[in-house]
């Protein structure tokens, strides 16, 4: 009986060993499954690895991804870079860019992007015109002058009119979308959710730094 106990304990105590490396074995996220490669690769800064997250103030499922994302993004170290580039799905939507860009050259996006997503799927506003716009901004305590200098200046416009080429070159047919080292495409929708998003992310990040990708 002693045999006997301490072989089903050898056993038990294998058995516990060999499930972590089995369970991550069946989880790793599967290339055309929970990610894609792009067609085209793109350049990387050099000795960092670069996240960019593509979205759409317009989009629910931006909107949905986002608390996700910036909690993502919070707990990444010093060698990743987190990026966004806004996606315009027509010129019609040219000023959702535009708002992006503004905030960011106003350093106000860890304060607004949010909270633009929160006017626009909340408060019901379509963002698209530049007095409601720049009143929603003054509402959250913006300048409003300063705003709207800023979202008519050119750097601002340029970066706007800009961004579409971006989407291009990196094939981008939905948002929110994540190109993580200018080479793999994920997204919740490609990856079953946000959670599996960011799992397959931290994944892809983890094999960068292993040389595996």
């Amino acid at each position: 009986m002693k045999k006997f106990l301490a072989a089903l304990l050898a056993t038990l105590a294998a058995t516990a060993m060999l499930l972590p490396h089995s369970a991550s074995a069946q989880t790793a996220p599967v290339e055309g499954k929970q990610y894609k490669l792009l067609a085209k690769p793109q350049s990387t800064p050099p000795g960092k690895i670069e996240v960019i997250e593509f979205f759409w103030y317009g989009c629910v499922h931006c909107n949905a991804f986002a608390p996700t994302m910036k909690a993502w993004a919070a707990r990444q170290k010093a060698d990743v870079v987190v990026k966004r580039i806004p996606v315009a799905f027509g010129p019609e939507y040219m000023p959702h860019n535009k708002i992006y860009y503004t905030l960011d050259v106003m350093k106000k996006l860890d304060v607004m992007h949010e909270k633009v997503f929160h006017a626009i799927f909340v408060d019901r506003k379509e963002m698209l015109d530049p007095n409601e716009i720049a009143d929603v901004m003054a509402k959250n305590g913006l300048d409003r002058k300063q705003f709207l200098d800023t979202f008519n200046s050119f750097p601002v416009v340029t970066s706007a009119q800009r961004a579409p080429g971006l989407v291009d070159a990196y094939g981008i047919q939905g948002t929110p979308s994540v190109v993580i080292q200018g080479k793999y495409l994920t997204s919740p929708s490609i990856a079953g959710g946000a959670a599996q998003a960011t799992q397959t992310m931290d994944w892809l990040i983890d094999q960068i730094r292993k040389g595996k990708k």
